[in-house]
């Protein structure tokens, strides 16, 4: 009986195996290295994610399907990779001096951060539920060690025992989901699992929604959508800063390419029966982490709500489920991921001199003491605000014009309510930062040039993204077309 070897496309998979390959390097190297020398695996952390990211670029305007349509690069999957790599370019930045401070083994760190960001690429490119179940739990698997790394701190403990056992119970949920789809048509491939004419039985209809809907359960757990958020603040203020960082952009991003792919490509035209579904997720999940974000005096647990506003948002691209929607909601990753990211940078520094203090008051007179970290800081909170002439500004301007194109002008009206109501918390922080002074001097900023490179790339991009976003972000181009 002859046997038939896929093809496999080594070129398409490049960037997974750039990264997955410099991670396993990284442990392999760490126990040869000197305990107070092992934070240089940081830089060849940085080197895998800068080889993936070119192989990534490479291959942008190329479609490739290979595994025998189980592996799918695209120009979705490839802007999303590149999304990815940023995002863990940015945090390998300013983990530089943050594990050394901490005294994280520097090896398991940044190995763990290059897994993670192999499962969400895998995320990203899956064209099969199997595929995407194994990138799954293996970005899942990293984040639960990242979150509790610090092994000393009772509270990184907490965070990646309450993420380890919620996860692990939503991800029942999309094995679940996986299976009743599976019974109904007899494929796991996203080409065809809503294929009519494989229905196996006069019921398949149904079982194919309720394993629709266990799927949903499991990735709304993901993009912490309500009402599967409550892990969401304490887990992030548990974790440390920088795993936090990470944790509010990149699992949200590949949250959101797997749900565009089941649920905007895989559905085609039947997304019009779900999408009251997300209309009902997407104003929830936006009043509740705008409103529980008002009352919050720290910090770093305002933006893990403010987190949870954000995935409210991005869910409008699925009631409009259109090729601009997906286009817009992609745009919104990219500038929600440098913004984010740059507003926990600067968390970093101001805990480094109020000795891990992220309460409000830590950051009163930072405009004044330090104006220009003072600026970064409002910049980013600006742009989470979603106020011209910034990255914020247009990734929702872009998100709400494809909901008016698809005539869900009430949605819009909600969610500009909500980016008002977002805007009192986030001015805040800017008011405390430059308009109440303190007789307190704070500590000069030791933090190394790593970090700050960081910081003004973030500056940088969100300025860009807001100037002259068509010229980064190529919205002419449809992203990913509702497949049937």
């Amino acid at each position: 009986m002859p046997i038939n070897i896929p093809q496999i496309d080594y070129a398409a998979i490049l960037p997974e195996l750039l990264t997955g390959g410099m991670a396993l390097l990284i442990m392999l190297v760490t126990p040869f290295i000197p305990g107070n020398r092992r934070y240089y695996t940081g830089y060849l952390a940085l080197l895998g994610v800068i080889g993936a990211a070119i192989a990534t670029y490479a291959g942008f305007a190329k479609e490739v399907t290979t595994f025998s349509g189980l592996y799918t690069t695209d120009f979705f999957s490839t802007a999303m990779k590149l999304v990815f790599l940023l995002g863990s370019f940015l945090v390998i930045l300013l983990s530089d001096n943050f594990t050394r401070l901490l005294k994280l083994p520097a090896g398991e760190y940044y190995s763990l951060i290059l897994f993670a960001t192999l499962g969400m690429m895998m995320m990203a490119s899956a064209n099969d539920l199997i595929v995407f179940f194994i990138g799954l739990e293996i970005m899942s698997v990293a984040l639960y060690v990242l979150a509790g790394i610090r092994r000393v701190d009772l509270k990184s403990n907490e965070a990646s025992l309450k993420y380890f056992f919620l996860g692990a119970f939503a991800t029942g949920f999309v094995v679940f989901g996986i299976a009743f789809i599976y019974g109904a048509t007899g494929t796991t491939s996203l080409s065809h699992v809503f294929d009519i004419s494989l229905y196996k039985f006069p019921n398949s209809g149904l079982y194919l929604m309720i394993g629709g809907a266990l799927l949903l359960i499991g990735l709304a757990f993901k993009m912490a959508s309500f009402p599967f958020h409550m892990w969401v603040p304490d887990v992030y203020e548990g974790a440390p800063t920088a795993v936090t960082a990470f944790m509010s952009s990149g699992p949200k991003a590949a949250a959101i390419a797997i749900l565009a792919r089941v649920f905007i490509f895989a559905f085609g035209e039947q997304t019009a029966v779900i999408a009251p579904i997300f209309w009902v997720l997407s104003v929830t999940t936006m009043f509740v982490g705008n409103l529980t974000a008002i009352s919050q005096s720290n910090v770093k647990r305002m933006l893990a709500y403010s987190s949870i506003a954000h995935a409210g948002y991005m869910m409008i691209a699925f009631v409009a489920a259109s090729g601009e929607a997906v286009s817009a909601v992609a745009f919104y990753i990219l500038c929600y991921t440098v913004m984010n990211i740059g507003a926990f940078a600067v968390l970093i520094i101001v805990e480094s001199k109020s000795d891990g203090d992220n309460q409000l008051a830590s950051f009163t007179g930072l405009g004044r003491r330090h104006p220009i970290l003072g600026a970064a800081m409002a910049l980013f909170l600006i742009s989470l605000a979603g106020i011209p002439p910034t990255a914020g500004f247009f990734a929702k301007f872009y998100l709400f014009k494809a909901a008016i194109l698809k005539g869900h002008i009430l949605l819009t009206v909600i969610a500009v309510i909500n980016s008002l109501i977002s805007v009192y918390y986030y001015l805040r922080v800017v008011v405390v930062m430059f308009m109440i002074d303190t007789e307190t001097e704070f500590r000069p900023v030791t933090y190394p040039s790593a970090l700050y490179v960081a910081l003004v790339i973030a500056v940088m991009a969100v300025l860009a993204l807001g100037i002259l976003p068509s010229y980064f972000f190529p919205f002419d181009q449809p992203m990913l077309v509702p497949f049937g």
